[in-house]
């Protein structure tokens, strides 16, 4: 480096580069400008200003003087190495790999170039050029540990455990006989354990076993190497052996519910679907009686039974279980047991089992057959759990009023004002659940949890400055929207962007969408730090783990939401764009001279207020964002703080597809990908992909409502475009035409008999009823009234079940209101809306969509609508508003439901 230069000015370069590596950027362009006075052309000189001004934030005239570095000296591999650092700050990494293969052609043994190289290639998973890299450096420093180590993990990255292990086994041998030193035990037993892994994996399970055994000695982590010798045992079939592992596992930590499954799995006593014959459950009944002698103070041991007894066992075991908890009060034993709601008939033993308990405690004070007073808060945490236990039924009036006389049992506890916001938030009356929310915030201001919960049921309820405001209390000061995106608080941002678009604000909601994108982007950079650290540190297993949860990343539930939230953004402002600008002017030109002066002046003003804005943001960001090095770190204010600029758009679908093909390849068992894939293709006219989307969703529910209608309506649409012309446009006929007796639901059918079909077997399901109707309706307009008459002649049956306080129905509120809307907006009758809502006001008391008795909402003005029409009056009408009118002088208002 700086070698055409002379003595005082190679020293000079030298300088640079220490300043550089040491962050001391004003000193190296001080050492950089006195070599330039003298040598204006010199490349590297100018290559490594370039890379001192990057990393000081001015990238273009970094980029400037890099490439005229390397203009002046294409032969230097200083000049290269430079251009590839710059694009890899950048996150260009393939440019970064050319530049770096290019300084390697000039240089090839240059072991950082190499190392920054191998780097790169292992993030892009550029995985047999890592191999071929890591081989590279092994051969030009073979006394260095990384090299061998980073040569080995490459090798099983490549699919290639066998010559890992090959690798691992040759560097040992270089070892000497009393290594380790006490300072490298930890990472020598790290390494021993990653290599018994890859054994493992090679199925090599005597001699990993054999491996373990001898070296067990130099491993520092003694769990780790109980838990991979029980899983090798496990594998040869040497139950007997596994099972006193297992056992002495259990020793160190008996709440560990792997063990148990384990040790259930060694004495042949453990099925993935939980049903056991009477026999099996019997011999289980034993092992965990004895277990519970054995670990009297753990947890697991008594709950576990709890999944696979039945009838009088499980309600003995449950009792049992319960009691204690309640009496001493934990919060979470709801929670704890909500998994038994999956299993038929546990959800009523429950719950006859809790009323006995509080028949029990409200008349003697004591449980059954027990002989101790039992403290008053016994009652309270008992009236707790049912609350819960109605919600999760949806006996929403039950659970209200067993919270409610808890919290007048005990109006100070927390939990209960929480619980009550669930319970109005599924109850459909998300104003009130939001004001619960914050009653239970203001009791105790300390608590991030609860303050995070208020939050989100108050974006839940569209109250989205107000949940801003309450949001900021817990972030550091200064721009507090600033932090809450760099905390990466990805639920707050979805929960927003979610409200954003249920209230028309594209923009905003765009903006929140593509934020949580961009931290899953910033979540696969970040591991670019692990890539020489773990292979330091010799964190093997963690690291590979590691890699492999980067490359299923984009299937986390997260990103879906935000992906798919920001296509459908992208579909509704393709459907809906927003005015053009030759659309404004045309509307401005139809403005009185006075009322275009008013506009103009109005528009300035705004303009005016938001630069202000903008220059105060900026001030105050000075201010805070002095270190105490004197430095700054000033954060550019948004420039689009409310995403107008997303709007503006050529080709919003495009745009879409763009996430799609993410969640395509992510997410290709969801149905909500494939169902956004065809609304997405069918308005690109890309027929063969809207095709492709109809197959997927009949892969993964050929009965789902969803899956009818794009099946249907896709045909439909098929069958009213004009008969092909082009070449291609007629081979996609054809493809279609021999698909089409492929798919069951239409062979050799009319798409009205498959519609009719696909009603005769879901009559009894509200939301295929619908689908039915609205497919009806597509294909003939003309039986709109048919149509409306099968939704409104839909049962809401109440589920079997043994005693009732309340009828649990079947329908859901979110399928009622999908119904509202089926009917106010495609079958556009607002008449039969009208009597739909007021029919689901009645299933759904607290619901403020359909404005219920017991609502926020104002209750009345459905019913005056009502008779508003009267003169469409149909049969029962009449009765249906008597019975209406006598439920709203009985009814609550909101000053019922806040404290």
């Amino acid at each position: 480096m700086g070698a055409s230069l002379p003595p005082k000015e190679a020293n000079l370069f030298k300088l640079i580069v220490k300043s550089y590596e040491t962050k001391q950027y004003k000193k190296g362009l001080k050492a950089a400008d006195a070599i330039l006075k003298k040598f204006p052309d010199h490349g590297e000189t100018l290559s490594m200003k370039g890379l001192t001004l990057n990393c000081m934030d001015r990238k273009s005239e970094a980029y400037e003087l890099v490439r005229q570095g390397l203009k002046n000296d294409l032969k230097s591999h200083v000049c290269w190495h430079v251009f590839g650092l710059l694009y890899r700050s950048d996150r260009e990494y393939r440019e970064a790999i050319k530049c770096y293969r290019n300084a390697l052609r000039i240089d090839p043994d240059n072991i950082e170039i190499l190392r920054d190289l191998s780097l790169l290639q292992a993030q892009m998973r550029d995985l047999s050029g890592f191999v071929e890299t890591r081989q590279q450096l092994l051969t030009l420093k073979p006394n260095h540990r990384m090299n061998w180590i980073g040569f080995s993990v490459a090798h099983h990255l490549n699919s290639n455990a066998s010559k890992a292990v090959e690798i691992l086994e040759a560097y040992e041998g270089t070892l000497e006989n009393d290594f380790p030193p006490d300072n490298e035990r930890c990472e020598h037993g790290e390494m021993l354990l990653y290599k018994i892994s890859l054994l493992e994996e090679c199925g090599f399970l005597e001699r990993a076993l054999e491996e373990l055994r001898q070296k067990e000695s130099n491993i520092v982590d003694k769990l780790a190497v109980k838990e991979q010798e029980v899983s090798l045992v496990v594998k040869l079939g040497h139950l007997v052996e596994a099972e006193s592992l297992y056992r002495a596992l259990l020793s160190m930590n008996p709440d560990n519910y792997r063990y148990y499954e384990g040790l259930q799995k060694c004495v042949g006593l453990y099925l993935e679907d939980g049903k056991y014959s009477p026999d099996q459950i019997d011999r289980l009944v034993s092992l965990y009686e004895t277990l519970g002698r054995q670990y009297k103070w753990s947890s697991a041991v008594k709950r576990i039974p709890l999944d696979f007894l039945q009838g009088d066992k499980f309600r003995e075991a449950a009792d049992n279980y319960i009691r204690p908890l309640l009496t001493k009060g934990v919060p979470s034993l709801f929670s704890d047991l909500s998994s038994l709601y999956n299993h038929p008939g546990k959800a009523d033993i429950l719950e006859q089992l809790i009323l006995e308990l509080e028949h029990s405690i409200r008349t003697s004070g004591q449980y059954p057959g027990s002989m101790e007073k039992e403290a008053p808060s016994t009652l309270l945490w008992t009236l707790f759990f049912l609350a819960q236990h109605y919600d999760r039924r949806g006996q929403y009036e039950t659970s209200l009023s067993k919270i409610d006389e808890a919290i007048e049992h005990t109006p100070t506890v927390i939990d209960l004002y929480s619980v009550k916001s669930r319970i109005l938030k599924h109850a459909g009356d998300l104003k009130a659940a939001a004001a619960f929310a914050d009653e239970a915030r203001r009791m105790d201001l300390a608590d991030r949890y609860v303050n995070s919960d208020c939050v989100k049921r108050m974006l839940q309820a569209d109250q989205v400055a107000l949940a801003e405001k309450i949001a900021v209390l817990f972030t550091k000061d200064g721009e507090q929207h600033n932090n809450l995106h760099d905390m990466q608080c990805m639920w707050y941002e979805l929960a927003s962007g979610e409200s954003y678009f249920r209230q028309g604000d594209l923009g905003r909601a765009l903006k929140k969408f593509l934020a949580v994108e961009k931290h899953y982007a910033d979540i696969t950079e970040d591991q670019f730090d692990f890539h020489s650290y773990c292979l330091r540190k010799m964190t093997l297993r963690s690291y590979v783990e590691m890699l492999k949860f980067q490359d299923q990343l984009h299937s986390h539930a997260y990103f879906h939401k935000a992906a798919a939230g920001a296509i459908r953004c992208y579909i509704k402002l393709h459907d809906f764009p927003p005015k053009s600008t030759a659309e404004e002017d045309e509307h401005m030109s139809n403005l009185l001279p006075s009322q275009k002066k008013k506009l103009r002046q109005k528009q300035r003003k705004a303009e005016a207020r938001a630069k202000k804005e903008a220059e105060e943001k900026n001030e105050e960001s000075n201010a805070s964002g002095v270190s105490k090095s004197g430095k700054r770190h000033v954060k550019p204010v948004d420039p689009d703080p409310h995403g107008e600029k997303l709007l503006q758009v050529e080709d919003p679908l495009s745009e879409a597809v763009k996430y799609l093909k993410l969640l395509q390849k992510n997410s290709p068992d969801s149905l909500e990908t494939h169902l956004l894939s065809f609304e997405l293709y069918t308005r690109k006219r890309k027929i063969l992909l809207a095709f492709q989307a109809v197959k997927q969703l009949l892969r993964l529910d050929a009965d789902h409502p969803d899956s009818h209608r794009c099946l249907i309506k896709f045909f439909h649409q098929l069958g009213s475009t004009s008969a092909p012309e082009t070449e291609s446009e007629k081979l996609i006929w054809s493809v279609l035409e021999a698909e089409r007796p492929t798919i069951s639901q239409l062979h050799e059918k009319s798409l009205f008999d498959a519609n009719n079909a696909f009603l005769d077997n879901h009559k009894d399901s509200l939301m295929h009823r619908a689908a039915f109707t609205e497919i009806l309706y597509i294909l003939d307009s003309n039986r709109k009234s048919e149509a409306v008459k099968l939704i409104e002649e839909s049962t809401n049956n109440s589920l079997p079940r043994n005693g009732t306080i309340e009828p649990i129905r079947e329908w859901k509120l979110k399928d009622c209101i999908a119904v509202h809307k089926l009917l106010g907006t495609v079958l556009v009758d607002q008449d039969a809306a009208l009597r739909w809502k007021v029919s689901c006001a009645e299933y759904f008391p607290y619901s403020t969509y359909f404005e219920g008795r017991h609502s926020s909402a104002s209750p009345n003005s459905a019913f005056n609508q009502l008779r508003k029409n009267s003169e469409n009056d149909i049969a029962n009408h009449s009765v249906g508003s008597q019975n209406v009118d006598s439920t709203i002088s009985n009814g609550k208002s909101f000053k019922d439901l806040t404290i």
